[in-house]
């Protein structure tokens, strides 16, 4: 019998909404055979931070500052902080689990990280004040379009209304040949 995962995406805006619903949700897939399912809380450092300081400390000062590059100070410093973050995180569900932190492109590592999950949970991040497409930032909206397992999507604060939803576009004009 394949083990139960559930994977969090902690991300610094809505980790506790995050990982209050992942609480929710691992107790409902505890069973009596396999017990409760691994909980994984997993932090993206995005390299592209680090590469952008890297590359305008590199225009700045030319080649002969390697030793002193701020791209590598920034990612340490990142991945520290995620550290306390996903302690946190894990702090506040309850339970132990398996903390993971990835460098890389964002919405990829995240994909990556629910290769073997049972379930991903993780937070609208786009326009959270009206329902509809843009309450999902590019890195959320090519997680949910690519994640290897079933996506619970949330929203990690008041849900807005349904009048929040934007009115139907206009008919275009009959098209004449």
């Amino acid at each position: 019998m394949t083990p139960l995962r559930v994977v969090a995406w902690i991300t610094e805006g809505t980790w506790q909404a995050t990982v209050d619903t992942t609480a929710r949700a691992a107790a409902g897939f505890e069973t009596a055979d396999q017990g409760a399912p691994e909980v994984v809380l997993l932090y993206v450092v995005d390299a592209e931070i680090s590469e952008a300081v890297h590359g305008a400390f590199g225009g700045l000062l030319g080649r002969g500052g390697r030793n002193r590059d701020p791209g590598d100070m920034v990612a340490e410093l990142a991945t520290r902080e995620s550290e306390k973050l996903l302690a946190a995180a894990e702090q506040r569900l309850g339970r132990p689990a398996r903390r993971e932190v990835r460098v890389g492109r964002v919405e990829r590592e995240v994909v990556a990280g629910c290769a073997d999950a049972t379930l991903l949970v993780c937070a609208r991040d786009g326009d959270r004040s009206r329902l509809g497409p843009h309450s999902l930032g590019p890195h959320t909206r090519f997680v949910v379009d690519h994640a290897p397992c079933p996506v619970l999507l949330i929203w990690p604060d008041e849900i807005p209304g349904l009048r929040s939803i934007p009115p139907p576009p206009e008919h275009p004009p009959p098209h004449h040949r």
